[in-house]
């Protein structure tokens, strides 16, 4: 009787230990679950969304100095053109010198409008790339 104690008292630890394993192996599945849906799509989306900022701000650091650079040129034609019409010996020369600075200045502005549209918008291509790459894993 002893012995048929013993043995149901084994009986029912081991059934216990085996119970225990299997609910930890059910947390150990359901955590997994849990990261591979929802913890490591998000730590995904983050790291996108850092890389997407990192661009739009050195995307806004090229586009400034861009802009500083077109600023400069249009000063030192502008210039240029002043000092021409100083030297001019005469009022046709004058408005000849400033009606082919207007001309080129119109060329160099819609030209340098048409330069900082195209950075903008490749800027804008590869700020939105890590999240459009994000959301594909």
């Amino acid at each position: 009787m002893a012995d048929d104690v013993n043995d149901a008292i084994d009986q029912g630890a081991n059934a216990a230990k085996s119970a225990a394993e299997t609910m930890r192996n059910a947390g150990e599945q359901a955590r997994t679950g849990f990261n591979e849906r929802v913890v490591d799509p998000a730590k995904r989306a983050g790291e996108a969304i850092k890389a997407s900022g990192q661009k739009v701000a050195e995307g806004g650091a090229t586009i400034g100095t861009k802009m500083i650079d077109q600023a400069e040129q249009n000063a030192r034609e502008a210039f240029a053109a002043m000092r021409e019409a100083a030297s001019a010996k005469d009022i046709s020369d004058v408005m000849r010198i400033q009606g082919d600075y207007l001309r080129e200045q119109g060329q160099r502005s819609m030209s340098q409008a048409r330069e900082i549209g195209e950075l903008i918008m490749q800027f804008g291509r590869d700020a939105v790339a890590p999240l459009r790459s994000s959301g594909e894993k």
